[in-house]
C-alpha cells in the first residue's frame, strides 16, 4: 500500500498574528508546513521613521516558525515591489489616480512572485492568513474555483483577492477563514505565540509604519495650487437631465466626472500639490470657517486644482455609474463573464470595508458600466471595484 505524500504548503509569514495561526492550523491539518517571510522594502530614502518595521517582523515570523518547529527563511522581494507596486503607485498618483497597493501587491507579489518561489521550493500550495474562504464547484465537469467572503463579517477580505486569477486560486489556501479574528488571537494565545496581542499592522502593504502622503511627498514633487469650493446648489447640478439616444450613452453619462472649471466656485484656501489627494478626502485640507467641513469632489492634476464642496452630502460627491475599460474587467470566474449586450444584477463595493451595494453591470465592446441602485460617494478613478452573487466575489476592475 503506498502512503500518500504529504502535501507542502508554504505561509506567507508577515510576522503578524492571521499568517502565524494559519501555519499553526495547517500543521495541525497535516501538511508539512514551510513559512518564508517576504521582505518587500529597504529603501532608507523613503522610510519616515528609524523604527525598521520589516526587521521586527521578520524576527516575530522567525519565533513563531521556531514555535511551530516549522522551516522558515526570508525572501528578498524588494525590487520587484518597487517595480510592480511603488512605480505603478507614483505614476497612478501622477496621473491624479488612487490605486490600491493591497489589491496589487496580492496579485502581483504574494500570488504571482511570491507564488512561483513558493512552486519551485516543490510547494503544492500556498497559504496566507487572509479572511476569506475558497469553494470549487464543478462546471463542465472541469473544477472552478471560488472566492468567497471571510465568515468574520468585520474582517471580510476578499476584495483584496478580488483581482486573482483561477491558476491562483488553485494553489491557494486561505486557513483562517472560518474564523472570526477574535478566535485567532484566542488559538495564538494558547499556542503562545508571540504574535498574539500584536496590533494589526497599518500603512502600506509591506512597506511597513509608512503613512501615505509622507511617502508620496518623498517622491513627487509639491507645488502650491489652489483650493476651490462649488456650492450645493450649482446650476452644473441642477441642469436638467438631457435626452439619450441609447442606454450606453445615458450609462456614459452617469459615469462621467463633472467638468468643474474655477469660474463656478470661490477660492477658499491653498495646497502643496493636487496629485496628494484624493476624491471623497476630508482631512489634510487644512481650510477652516465653514459651517460643514470640506470633502474634495474633484482634483484636477493637469491645472493643479482642488475642488471641494461642504458636508457628506454634496451633489458633487455622488454618481450613480462606473466605466471600467475593457482591458480591465477581471473575471475571477471566467465560466460566468459577460458577453457584449449583457447585463448581470450583483452585488458590488468600491472600497474595502463598505457594505455591498446593489448594482446591475452592462458589457459593452468598450468595456463595462456598473450602475447603482442607489448613487455612491467618492467613487475614486484607480480603484478597484468588486462585484459578488452571494458570498462569492466573481470578478472586479479598475475604475476609469
Amino acid at each position: 500500500m503506498k502512503l500518500e505524500k504529504m502535501k507542502r504548503v508554504v505561509v506567507g509569514l508577515s510576522g503578524g498574528v492571521d499568517s502565524s495561526v494559519a501555519a499553526y492550523l495547517l500543521k495541525e491539518q497535516g501538511y508539512e508546513v514551510i513559512g518564508l517571510f517576504m521582505k518587500n522594502w529597504h529603501d532608507d530614502s523613503v522610510t519616515i521613521s528609524n523604527e525598521c518595521p520589516w526587521l521586527e517582523d521578520s524576527n516575530d515570523a522567525l519565533l513563531v516558525a521556531e514555535k511551530l518547529g516549522i522551516p522558515f527563511q526570508t525572501v528578498d522581494l524588494s525590487e520587484q515591489y518597487q517595480e510592480k507596486i511603488v512605480d505603478y503607485m507614483f505614476r497612478e498618483y501622477e496621473k491624479g489616480r488612487t490605486p490600491n497597493p493591497d489589491v496589487l501587491c496580492n496579485r502581483e507579489i504574494k500570488f504571482d512572485v511570491f507564488m512561483k518561489i513558493a512552486l519551485s521550493l516543490g510547494a503544492d500550495y500556498v497559504a496566507t492568513g487572509h479572511y476569506c474562504r475558497k469553494g470549487e464547484v464543478e462546471v463542465d465537469s472541469k473544477p472552478v474555483y471560488q472566492l468567497l467572503a471571510g465568515v468574520d463579517g468585520n474582517k471580510d477580505q476578499s476584495y483584496f483577492l478580488c483581482q486573482l486569477s483561477q491558476e491562483q486560486l488553485a494553489k491557494s489556501l486561505f486557513p483562517i477563514g472560518e474564523l472570526t479574528k477574535p478566535e485567532v488571537r484566542e488559538i495564538a494565545a494558547k499556542m503562545e505565540l508571540v504574535t498574539a496581542e500584536k496590533k494589526d499592522s497599518q500603512g502600506l502593504c509591506f512597506i511597513g509604519k509608512v503613512r501615505l502622503p509622507e511617502f508620496l511627498q518623498q517622491k513627487l514633487q509639491p507645488k502650491d495650487g489652489l483650493i476651490f469650493e462649488i456650492e450645493a446648489s450649482q446650476d452644473i447640478y441642477t441642469k436638467d437631465k438631457a435626452e439619450f439616444d441609447s442606454l450606453q450613452e445615458e450609462l456614459a453619462f452617469e459615469a462621467a466626472s463633472i467638468p468643474y472649471a474655477p469660474e463656478m466656485g470661490k477660492v477658499v484656501g491653498k495646497h502643496q500639490g493636487a496629485h496628494y489627494f484624493t476624491k471623497g478626502q476630508r482631512k489634510g485640507l487644512n481650510v477652516g470657517g465653514t459651517a460643514e467641513p470640506l470633502f474634495i469632489i474633484e482634483t484636477d492634476v493637469e491645472n493643479n486644482i482642488i475642488y471641494t464642496g461642504q458636508g457628506s452630502h454634496h451633489p458633487g460627491l455622488f454618481k450613480k455609474a462606473l466605466f471600467v475599460e475593457k482591458s480591465e474587467v477581471h473575471w475571477i470566474r471566467e465560466d460566468l463573464a459577460l458577453k457584449n449586450g449583457e447585463t448581470m444584477e450583483v452585488m458590488a463595493r468600491i472600497r474595502y470595508r463598505q457594505p455591498l451595494q446593489k448594482a446591475t453591470l452592462y458589457q459593452f465592446e468598450n468595456g463595462l458600466y456598473v450602475a447603482f441602485e442607489n448613487p455612491q460617494s467618492a467613487i475614486t478613478e484607480g480603484q478597484f471595484v468588486s462585484w459578488h452573487l452571494g458570498e462569492e466575489l466573481i470578478g472586479s476592475g479598475v475604475i476609469a
